[in-house]
């Protein structure tokens, strides 16, 4: 008699659908370590106190959209086959066009839940690109293209890659309470984050014969004094009310439509991904 032959296994729920590869997690972890030291670019430059403007390392701006390519690229390479993405093309196309919607009015922002719960069913790879494309193709839609996009497409690929690497174990009432603390955690450091880039050019610099406050970029003071300049800067300007209404609409998207968009994420992800023995 012959051996049956072995039947595929579908992938558990209680994994990711789309398991980050070591190569994969290497150049993920690489492209988030250079888009961190991008952002951060206005604590740790040194400038001429005397200057009258200050310029971001603009030759690092032009290589993020390329690592952000070689990233997308390598991760569909490694685990996304082509029905993972099909998932991930209607996916990019609902949030864009929620995005659409929203366009951040008052602080409402109709994108992170979505891809918070995308990143928690199909893991961090597939968060992150997720992310990525939906910042991008909300870009075309709204006519949002400027150098701001790379920041917006890596800061919310960074909010699906961390709901992807939330712990697995939670079911339930459990797991939504999870991502909604995590999606107001994410909401905030969104904010902070795109502030943190944009901050000198906003508010200009602390430098004689300038227009300037205590809110001001300070070339020549420390990283401590400019921490707390920003720190002022954000809370007053976003965290208290655009931050705000995003961490709300996040949250509020995950109570009511959290449940019922897992269940058929996870429906999808059983049919798409399979894995053999």
């Amino acid at each position: 008699m012959t051996e049956p032959r072995p039947q595929p296994q579908r992938v558990s729920d209680a994994r990711a659908a789309v398991p980050l590869g070591l190569r994969s997690g290497a150049v993920l972890a690489l492209t988030s370590v250079m888009g961190a030291m991008m952002l951060a670019w206005p604590l740790f430059l040194e400038v001429d106190p005397d200057a009258n403007r200050v310029d971001p390392p603009f030759l690092f701006l032009a290589l993020l959209p390329l690592v952000l390519a070689v990233v997308m690229a390598e991760l569909s390479e490694g685990g996304i086959d082509s029905r993972v993405l099909a998932i991930l093309g209607v996916l990019t196309a609902v949030n864009a066009v929620l995005r659409l919607l929203s366009a951040g009015t008052a602080g409402l922002e109709l994108v992170f839940f979505l891809l918070i719960l995308g990143g928690r069913v199909f893991g961090p790879g597939f968060g992150f690109v997720l992310g990525c494309l939906s910042m991008f193709a909300s870009a075309l839609l709204t006519a949002g293209v400027g150098p701001w996009l790379p920041f917006q497409m890596l800061c919310a690929g960074w909010v699906g890659m961390g709901a992807g690497l939330l712990p697995r174990g939670p079911r339930g009432r459990r797991e939504i309470a999870l991502l909604v603390v995590y999606g107001v955690l994410a909401a905030y450091a969104y904010g902070l984050l795109m502030n943190l880039q944009g901050w000198p050019f906003i508010v200009g610099l602390d430098v004689p014969g300038q227009d300037s406050t205590s809110l001001s970029y300070a070339p020549d003071a420390s990283v401590g004094e400019n921490l707390h300049r920003f720190g002022l800067y954000t809370l007053l300007t976003s965290t208290a009310g655009w931050d705000t209404g995003r961490a709300l609409t996040t949250a509020l998207a995950l109570i009511l439509l959290g449940p019922a968009v897992l269940t058929t994420l996870r429906r999808a992800a059983r049919r798409a991904r399979i894995v053999r023995r």
